[in-house]
């Protein structure tokens, strides 16, 4: 069984490339193929190449031959020599829809957004059908920050938007971006059958946007619960910050946004340029700036004297012992 899948399943990837009659010299570029790669679903790269690079030197073989030897140098890191295959076959044959694939996924791997979304785009109007392709190129047009051509790719497969959850988290992230209400049930809806924090972050964020308050806090709130306090990390820095900036803006009267903020950067919050920013919000109160820029000016003293604020927790600490024991 081994044997039967190692050797005939190569022989169904020649047949897919291979037209016409064989000669004698074009069977034996088949054996070289072949060999190539038996070697290659084992692994052998290095094996692969050599008997790939002979069967690529017969024209019969050379479109097989070329795609296979990119794949190689896709799976060993080699992203340059393997865009160089790929696109040497579109360069013969535009419309081979296996080498579009490959070279634009390849670009993804390089960085190379706009090449790898030009060969998307080729590919959509080969395969106008093909859901995964559409996905990919709505990623390479968001990342290009195209929100709205990203938004309309994915608009084209709707059947996967209710199965794929990752169609349907990038479609509500087309639409946030895009300022669009219907966001708020596209990521709904996400989150009905899905786990992330950092999405349901997401979601607060969308909902504090639209003035939608009590819902956002809650969302927050919930996030905080989820993560803990020992394995927070920035993302619980983050939420309590917001948390935050929320309650002074909701409830200008109230002490809480303040009390949240100073438990923020006691917690390790130490984003002081995002807290300045609070101070240009005409919707915070003055009472409430005024204590914003002492909790920046004391927190900014703290991160350029480490030792010296430690030295000075400790001292209050010392302070306390003693007032504690004097009223014993």
């Amino acid at each position: 069984m081994k044997l039967y899948k190692l050797f005939y399943l190569p022989l169904i990837a020649a047949a897919v490339f291979f037209t016409g009659c064989a000669s004698w010299g074009a069977v034996s570029a088949e054996e070289y193929y072949l060999i190539g790669m038996a070697y290659f679903d084992m692994g052998r790269f290095d094996e692969a190449e050599k008997w790939l690079n002979r069967a690529k030197s017969r024209d019969r073989t050379m479109s097989a031959s070329e795609y296979n030897l990119g794949r190689i140098a896709f799976e060993t890191g080699r992203f340059e020599d393997a865009a160089r295959y790929f696109e040497s076959i579109l360069r013969r044959d535009p419309v081979n829809v296996l080498a579009l694939q490959a070279a634009a996924y390849t670009r993804i791997r390089m960085g190379d957004i706009e090449l790898a979304a030009a060969h998307y785009k080729k590919l959509l109007a080969l395969v106008p059908e093909s859901a995964d392709d559409g996905y990919n190129y709505a990623l390479v047009l968001f990342a290009m920050k195209k929100y709205a051509e990203a938004e309309q790719v994915l608009q084209n497969h709707e059947f996967a938007l209710l199965d794929n959850s990752d169609v349907l988290l990038l479609f509500a992230r087309c639409q946030k971006e895009l300022g669009k209400p219907e966001a708020i049930d596209t990521y709904a809806k996400w989150l009905v059958n899905n786990t992330d924090n950092r999405v349901r972050y997401e979601y607060g964020q969308l909902l504090e946007s639209h003035e939608m308050y009590a819902r956002a806090l809650e969302e927050y709130r919930d996030i905080i619960s989820a993560i803990g306090f020992s394995d927070g990390g920035s993302l619980r820095h983050e939420v309590r910050f917001s948390v935050a900036r929320l309650l002074m803006i909701a409830e200008p009267d109230s002490a809480e946004g303040i009390s949240e903020l100073s438990e923020a950067v006691s917690e390790g919050f130490d984003d002081f340029d995002e807290m300045e920013k609070l101070l240009d919000d005409n919707r915070i109160s003055a009472n409430d700036k005024e204590q914003i820029r002492i909790i920046i000016t004391e927190g900014r003293r703290a991160a350029q004297n480490p030792d010296t604020a430690a030295r000075s927790e400790t001292d209050e600490d010392e302070a306390e012992d003693a007032d504690a024991s004097d009223t014993e």
